[in-house]
């Protein structure tokens, strides 16, 4: 998902413990990675009572097992995970990050683990398409780059904003917005979990999505590239996306 790095200067969780940056050498003998999410992000990582689930948290137990760790989760709000990232509260953010020019400057991306991009996601009935959003209430999560795109596109004033992603459904399920734009494969999996409801609409743009890990942290993004690409080789990637989305969603 195409984020925005939302700069905090000194607004960092004091009451979270401050751990050294880890090199690869260190996690392995330490024997975990450390990873964070925000997981309410179906179908990518999700909660499902007590145990978290999705492709991202799947990708990344395989990942971490190719590097010979356990991996270890830590579920965080989406606007703290590059921030803690750069404080070393853990190894490696997976969370649906778009690759951009902006975030690139903070943390360094792995190569994509796969593609998506943005669509639109109306209620039965209303606009599909970005002439017919022209003046309308759209509905994203706070903190993403969805939100400049709308603007953007269709207006400064269009744009209503939510603490995550469930709560913005929300409110296009209840009317307070007319359509919502969102990453892809989250509305498609929206649209089919509440049938004759929802109507997925237009692709709004592409976008690359990476992992992260700390600026400089080289041995570690090394070893993160070589487990994707091993998964990726072998069939357990193909074998993973099919599971979760009917299809290879790897950029071409």
């Amino acid at each position: 998902m195409k984020k925005l790095i939302l700069l905090a200067s000194g607004l960092l969780a004091l009451s979270i413990p401050q751990a050294q940056a880890r090199d690869l050498a260190t996690i392995k003998s330490s024997g975990t990675i450390r990873i964070a999410t925000n997981a309410e992000f179906r179908p990518f990582t999700f909660m499902e009572g007590n145990t978290m689930k999705g492709f991202e948290y799947e990708l990344g137990n395989l990942i971490a097992k190719q590097m010979g760790v356990k991996a270890v989760w830590v579920n965080q709000p989406f606007d703290n995970l590059l921030i803690g990232l750069g404080s070393d509260r853990y190894d490696l953010v997976i969370s649906s990050h778009g690759i951009t020019p902006e975030r690139q400057k903070a943390v360094d991306f792995t190569n994509p683990h796969y593609c998506s991009g943005a669509i639109i996601l109306a209620k039965k009935g209303g606009p599909t398409t970005a002439a017919g959003l022209k003046g309308k209430q759209i509905s994203t999560q706070l903190g993403t780059t969805y939100v400049p795109v709308i603007e953007k596109l269709f207006g400064k004033n269009s744009v209503k904003t939510f603490p995550d992603n469930a709560k913005a459904l929300q409110a296009l399920q209840s009317g307070r917005v007319t359509a919502m734009v969102n990453e892809k494969f989250y509305s498609l999996a929206a649209a089919k979990a509440n049938p004759g409801m929802f109507v997925v609409g237009d692709s709004v743009y592409e976008e690359r999505i990476g992992m992260a890990v700390k600026k400089g942290n080289k041995t570690l993004l090394d070893a993160v590239n070589t487990g994707i690409a091993t998964v990726q080789k072998n069939g357990e990637y193909a074998k993973l996306s099919s599971q979760w989305f009917g299809q290879d969603v790897r950029c071409k």
